[in-house]
């Protein structure tokens, strides 16, 4: 029901930078947490960055600490990753994702096709 498009995706070299847009049907605030994951080719997808919006807290995955940013533009129903300083293994379908409360336990119910990025070494 609800649509998440992700966008920003595309090939750049070590060391360079892009910025991933997650744009959702519904307001992005509506969820507890917005998230962005990714899976490298033929591996598990592992959790990147994450966004409380009602208490504004980002979490981020320790491995992109200090690199990327995630933030959300709620008037545009839009989540933002940017990626500084990318690195050749981060190359990934990148997804962002919608966590629901569900009493006292969450979970990730809502998913994007997910975009491509590929870093040159």
């Amino acid at each position: 029901q609800v649509q998440l498009v992700e966008s920003g995706g595309g090939l750049v070299q070590t060391g360079g930078s892009l910025r991933l847009s997650c744009a959702a049907s519904v307001r992005s605030f509506s969820y507890y947490a917005v998230g962005w994951f990714r899976r490298p080719s033929g591996k598990e997808r592992e959790f990147v960055a994450a966004l409380r919006g009602t208490a504004g807290i980002a979490y981020y995955a320790e491995s992109v600490k200090g690199r990327f940013t995630i933030s959300a533009d709620g008037a545009n129903n839009t989540v933002y990753l940017q990626l500084d300083s990318l690195r050749h293994e981060e190359t990934a379908v990148y997804y962002c994702a919608g966590e629901r409360l569900y009493g006292t336990a969450v979970s990730w119910v809502d998913w994007g096709r997910g975009t491509q990025v590929t870093v040159s070494s």
